[in-house]
C-alpha cells in the first residue's frame, strides 16, 4: 500500500487541507503522528497475523484475513474448491458462450446495416428487440 494512485493534484488537495484545518505551524507535528499511528497500526497487524499463523499453524497474509479468502486457502483442500466450482462453471460457460454469439452477431448486423446504408443517406433506426437480462454468475459466490 504506497502512494501510486495518489496523483499530484490528490497530493495537492491534501496539503492545502491539511493547512486548512492544522494550520502552517501544527502541519509537520500531524503529518508525523499520522505517519507514527501508521506505523503503529501496520505493526499490530503484522503481530496479529503473526500469532494467527503460529496458533493455526499455517502461513497467513494480512489479506487472508478476508473471511472468504481464508476460508478458500487455509480450510478448504483443492479438490473441495473444484467441487464446489463445478455445478456453476458449467452455467457460467453456457452464459459465456452465448454471450459471445449475440456480440457476434450484433457485429454482423452492424456491419450489414452500414454496407447497405448508401453514401449521403441517413438510416432509420429499426427498434431494438426486448433483451432479456443475463444473470451474472460469479464463481466467488459458491464459496
Amino acid at each position: 500500500m504506497g502512494l501510486d494512485n495518489l496523483g499530484g493534484w490528490e497530493f495537492v488537495v491534501i496539503i492545502l487541507v491539511g493547512l486548512f484545518i492544522f494550520g502552517p505551524d501544527k502541519l509537520p507535528k500531524a503529518i508525523s503522528d499520522g505517519v507514527k499511528m501508521l506505523r503503529q497500526v501496520r505493526q499490530m497487524a503484522r503481530n496479529a497475523t503473526g500469532d494467527l499463523s503460529k496458533e493455526l499453524g499455517t502461513d497467513i497474509q494480512l489479506e487472508d484475513l478476508n473471511p472468504k479468502n481464508f476460508v478458500r486457502k487455509h480450510l478448504l483442500s483443492e479438490e473441495d474448491e473444484a467441487a464446489l466450482r463445478k455445478p456453476l462453471q458449467g452455467i457460467y460457460d453456457d452464459v459465456r458462450g452465448v454471450a459471445d454469439q449475440v456480440k457476434r452477431d450484433a457485429e454482423s448486423a452492424a456491419s450489414a446495416a452500414k454496407s447497405v446504408t448508401a453514401p449521403g443517406t441517413t438510416p432509420t433506426p429499426a427498434p431494438a428487440p426486448a433483451a432479456q437480462p443475463v444473470p451474472r454468475v460469479s464463481l466467488d459466490d459458491v464459496t
